[in-house]
């Protein structure tokens, strides 16, 4: 850890990318008091009122402060993309670990159901899983999941197979060590730099994924202060209220972007090559 945290502090894209990721997870766990008004509180004489000292993001169509349901929408997108991404990595990471240790049969098997899962763009999958099991909250980040569980499967197979192929393995192999204490005790702990770097890149994908769904009504529902939820309902008011569809779309582009930026340098950091 010490030798992670000198290396970040002189990769200065890498620091600029966590702050940012530090400061919005700070936002969303602080939502109750960072924000001047609950985010269903409605002003009727304030509607759609550009940014002001009162309302600095300004109000949306039902005198609602854009401000505060972008502070609370931070909770709901961390919340969907912790959980989404944390399915989506613990089957990978299951499926990815059995496919690349016992190979075969098995291998082929998971891989095909995997590829099955790729056959499909990212949006088109969770919007098919969401038509079926219905709009809301758990769904939307169970959908994600399923989404991203091919993602990490395909990731840790591919570290799998180059640690199964050091010496350390085969001599575990070869005075009998079982393959499940091989796998969790030698293989899994040699595997975790990619898999670490591809739970940071994911997340950023979960949280725009979910600002799809929800922008397109088959994610999380109004009056749930989503930021896609946002950005669908200023859809008609754009060309009058463009307050109304620029914060929330700079919410995203900002989260995004953070996650992106420490998840490229975080990539680097962890590879032993770059020591």
């Amino acid at each position: 850890m010490k030798n992670f945290w000198g290396r970040l502090k002189k990769d200065k894209v890498g620091l600029i990318g966590f702050l940012g990721i530090f400061v919005v997870i700070i936002i969303g766990l602080l939502s109750p008091v960072i924000a001047p008004y609950s985010p269903e509180q409605m002003f009727t004489d304030h509607t759609m009122e550009g940014p002001s000292k009162q309302f600095i993001f300004g109000t949306d169509e039902f005198g609602r402060d854009i401000f505060s349901r972008i502070v609370y929408g931070t909770q709901v997108s961390l919340k969907v993309g912790i959980i989404a991404v944390g399915i989506g990595a613990g089957c990978g990471l299951i499926f990815g670990l059995i496919s690349g240790y016992f190979q075969g049969k098995v291998d082929q098997v998971i891989m095909r159901i995997m590829d099955v899962f790729f056959a499909f763009p990212d949006i088109l999958l969770a919007l098919a899983i969401v038509a079926v099991l219905g709009p809301s909250l758990t769904n939307t980040m169970i959908a994600i999941g399923i989404v991203f569980t091919p993602v990490f499967t395909r990731t840790v197979r591919a570290a799998v197979i180059a640690v199964k192929e050091n010496e350390y393995i085969t001599s575990a192999v070869a005075i009998g060590v079982s393959p499940l204490n091989i796998i969790f005790k030698h293989i899994t702990p040699n595997i975790l730099a990619p898999f670490i770097v591809q739970i940071t890149l994911a997340l950023s994908g979960a949280i725009l994924t979910e600002a799809a769904l929800s922008f397109l009504g088959l994610g999380i529902q109004p009056p749930n202060p989503s930021w896609g939820v946002m950005l669908d309902a200023s859809r008609t008011y754009m060309e009058f209220a463009p307050w109304t569809i620029l914060f929330p779309a700079g919410a995203i582009v900002f989260t995004i972007f953070c996650f992106n930026l420490f998840g490229d340098s975080l990539r680097d950091i962890l590879d032993p090559k770059m020591k």
